[in-house]
């Protein structure tokens, strides 16, 4: 748990470091969480043990404490990146690390929120995909993605050599439409018809966000708003393209597909970037287990399939679609 504590909040640290402080703080945050990431996940000391023979009851308040802090950072950089005062040599830097971070961090602890049993986390979640303007994402992630993984009727897992662009256009919209129609379903199932339907609370939300930034800093706060908002729900759909690429689940003589097995889903051993994204890389075993605290996802890497490079550097060649598909199709091919 010591490793989840260490490497999320030195990010936190460095980034409130650089909204504050600016200068070499923004650079330090940049570097953190790309280069020094990328070389720390070389480091063989640095793996996570594949099986953990222990509860981690902490998570939950790590969890908590990053989704908490996630607001602050985002508003708080918004409004200090369009107010010019790091300038530009320290406000582009100071964007792409908080871009990175809601991309990486606040969306992969968003994802283990929604998961929560405790209404309170799964709301803090929900609140988080709403302030990146994709509070969708958490009625079609439970409602769709986890019942129709790696089958054409996920809009969010990618098919043998299809491209990350044509894939993030055809998965944006379609999880916000077969969300909408899973949730409507689900709630006319309810006898008393389930309340106020979410889509209303995730649309009210965002436009309750983007009133909030314009009125505290104006059409240039609001534009930088956006811009990382949109920059975090690419990483998060680059991050669903890579973890079910290729992948695809049988059909049975009866019509109905296999149940989602540790072969339909792409996994990453590499231990600095899965306690960053907190094990969300370890997707095979969520997808078995999607109540399971991320301190305690397993991997296997015998029945799993084994990412050749870590999940943030699959997520770079994703968007070079020939270097992608010369990588990964052959790969995936082993496993259909």
């Amino acid at each position: 748990m010591t490793r989840f504590v260490l490497i999320t909040l030195g990010m936190v640290a460095l980034l409130a470091l650089s909204l504050v402080f600016g200068g070499v703080w923004a650079w330090a945050a940049l570097f953190y969480i790309t280069v020094f990431t990328f070389f720390m996940d070389k480091l063989a000391a640095m793996a996570a043990p594949e099986r953990p023979d222990q509860e981690f009851p902490a998570g939950h308040g790590l969890s908590t404490f990053l989704a908490l802090v996630h607001f602050p950072l985002l508003f708080g950089g918004a409004l200090v990146l369009s107010s010019g005062t790091l300038g530009w040599a320290y406000g582009v830097p100071a964007f792409f690390a908080l871009a990175l971070f809601f991309g990486q961090v606040s969306n992969s602890n968003a994802h283990e929120l929604i998961h929560r049993a405790d209404r309170f986390g799964h709301r803090l979640g929900v609140a988080v995909y709403v302030s990146l303007l994709f509070g969708h994402h958490a009625s079609a992630h439970p409602r769709v993605h986890h019942i129709h993984a790696a089958t054409d009727r996920d809009p969010n897992s990618a098919k043998l050599g299809e491209g990350f662009y044509a894939f993030a256009i055809r998965a944006w919209w379609g999880s916000f439409r077969e969300g909408h129609r899973a949730e409507t379903a689900f709630r006319g199932r309810k006898s008393k018809g389930g309340g106020i339907h979410p889509y209303k609370i995730y649309g009210a939300g965002a436009l309750v966000c983007l009133a909030v930034i314009t009125l505290a800093g104006g059409g240039p706060a609001l534009a930088v708003y956006v811009g990382l908002a949109v920059y975090a729900q690419l990483q998060l759909m680059l991050s669903d393209y890579v973890q079910h690429y290729g992948l695809r689940r049988k059909k049975r003589e009866d019509g109905r597909y296999e149940p989602v097995g540790p072969q339909h889903s792409w996994n990453a051993p590499h231990g600095f970037s899965s306690g960053l994204m907190l094990n969300a890389p370890r997707h095979s075993d969520h997808h078995a287990n999607p109540t399971r605290s991320y301190p305690n996802l397993t991997l296997d890497r015998t029945a799993m399939p084994i990412l050749p490079h870590s999940l943030p550097v699959m997520a770079v060649l994703a968007l070079l679609p020939p270097v992608w598909r010369n990588i990964m199709d052959k790969r995936a091919k082993k496993w259909a």
